[in-house]
C-alpha cells in the first residue's frame, strides 16, 4: 500500500488547502501554489477538492507504485508516462501494481507546477488541521521536507487488481467536460486591485507598474515572486508598522524592486503594498517560471469578486460531473484479504 521514491524531481512537496487559523501565532499558511489546480486533480479521482496532493515543481519525480490506483494530474502541461506510455494530464488514470510514474523533460514544454492526486489520499499526518509541508519550520507533509530518493510513501486506498477490467473501461468512457478556466491557463497580464499603501506610490511608479513589463527573477520561490526591470518609488519615506500578509500582495522594498508574496510567505511584513493579485488570478501567478515576463491589469473589486464566483460555481459543476468517479472506485478497494468490496 504504498509508493517508492526512485528519483524525487527538484521539489515535490505534499500540499492542500494551507494552515489558516494559525498566522497569529507566527504559523505560515503554505498550502499549494496553484490552488485551482489542488482542487481539479482532487475532484478528477473522486476526493474532497481541499486533499493533499503531491505539489511537483520544475522537473517530475520517478514513483513506483506498489499497488493498483486511480491518479490524476492537473496544473502545468507536462510529459508524463507510466512505463512507456504517455497518460493525459487533467484525466483520472489507473496505474497497476509495479508500475512506474515518471515524467520527460521538454524544453518545449517547460514544466512550472503540477498536482498528483491519488484516489482516497496519501496517509500523512495532519498538523494544526493540515498536510501541507512547511519547509522553512520542518514541519508537515511527509516528516516536514521535500521528498527524498527512497522515501515510501503510504495511500489510503489502494483498488483491487480484480477490478482493473471495469475501472479501464469505466474511465475510457467518461466524458468530462472541463471549462478552460479550470484547465492550463498562460498568460502575461495578471489583474490587480490597489494595494494598501497605493497613494504613497508616486505617479510614475504607479504607471511604470500598469505599463510596463517585469521579469520573475531567478530568486523567486514558494515564498514570493521577485520583480526586476523597473524600480518603484514612494512619494516620500513613509513609516509602516508589520501588518498581516496575504497571498498576492505587491509589496515594494527599499531597492524599489517589487516581490509578490506567495504561499509559503512570512506571517506578517513592513515593507509598503502597492496593490494585490486578485484571487482568481492567483492560479495562473502559480505557473509562472523564473525568467518570464508579466505585466499587470488594475481591476475592480465587483470585478474580482464576480471571476472568482464565476470559478467556484464551475468547480460546483464539475463536482456534480464527476461523482460517479468516487462511487465506482470505492466499490473497487482492496480488502484485507485483497478482494475487492
Amino acid at each position: 500500500m504504498s509508493i517508492q521514491v526512485l528519483n524525487p524531481g527538484v521539489l515535490s512537496t505534499f500540499q492542500d488547502k494551507g494552515r489558516h487559523h494559525f498566522q497569529a501565532i507566527g504559523v505560515s499558511v503554505c498550502g499549494a501554489m496553484n490552488q485551482s489546480a489542488l482542487q481539479l486533480a482532487n475532484l478528477l479521482v473522486g476526493n474532497p477538492p481541499t486533499e493533499a496532493t503531491l505539489e511537483i515543481s520544475l522537473t517530475g519525480p520517478r514513483l513506483r507504485f506498489e499497488q493498483d490506483a486511480c491518479i490524476a494530474l492537473s496544473g502545468s502541461m507536462a510529459d508524463v508516462f507510466i512505463e512507456t506510455e504517455q497518460i493525459p494530464i487533467n484525466r483520472p488514470c489507473l496505474i497497476r501494481a509495479g508500475q512506474t510514474l515518471h515524467f520527460r523533460q521538454s524544453h518545449n514544454l517547460p514544466m512550472a507546477r503540477i498536482y498528483l492526486a491519488v484516489h482516497g489520499g496519501f496517509s500523512l499526518p495532519a498538523v494544526m488541521g493540515s498536510h501541507s509541508t512547511d519547509l522553512k519550520t520542518g514541519m508537515g507533509g511527509y516528516l516536514g521536507r521535500a521528498l527524498q530518493k527512497r522515501d515510501t510513501i503510504h495511500i489510503r486506498k489502494p483498488l483491487a487488481p480484480a477490478c482493473r477490467q471495469t475501472l479501464g473501461n469505466f474511465f475510457r468512457e467518461l466524458g468530462i467536460y472541463l471549462p478552460a478556466s479550470l484547465g492550463l491557463q498562460k498568460k502575461n497580464r495578471i489583474r490587480i486591485l490597489e494595494g494598501h499603501h497605493w497613494e504613497h506610490f508616486s505617479t510614475k511608479s504607479q504607471e511604470k507598474l500598469l505599463n510596463s513589463t517585469f521579469t520573475i527573477s531567478p530568486q523567486s520561490e514558494r515564498m514570493g515572486y521577485r520583480l526586476q526591470g523597473h524600480e518603484l518609488a514612494l512619494k516620500e519615506p513613509l513609516q509602516i508598522l508589520s501588518e498581516p500578509t496575504a497571498f498576492g500582495s505587491v509589496q515594494v522594498p527599499p531597492d524599489g524592486n517589487p516581490i509578490i508574496l506567495m504561499a509559503d510567505r512570512q506571517t506578517t511584513g513592513g515593507y509598503p503594498k502597492i496593490a494585490n493579485v486578485i484571487s482568481a488570478d492567483l492560479p495562473v501567478l502559480a505557473q509562472y517560471l523564473p525568467g518570464e515576463e508579466i505585466c499587470f491589469d488594475m481591476t475592480t473589486l465587483c470585478e474580482a469578486q464576480n471571476l472568482l464566483l464565476q470559478r467556484e460555481k464551475k468547480f460546483q459543476d464539475l463536482l456534480a460531473q464527476l461523482a460517479p468517479v468516487a462511487t465506482r472506485l470505492a466499490q473497487c478497494y482492496l480488502c484485507e484479504k485483497g478482494a475487492s468490496k
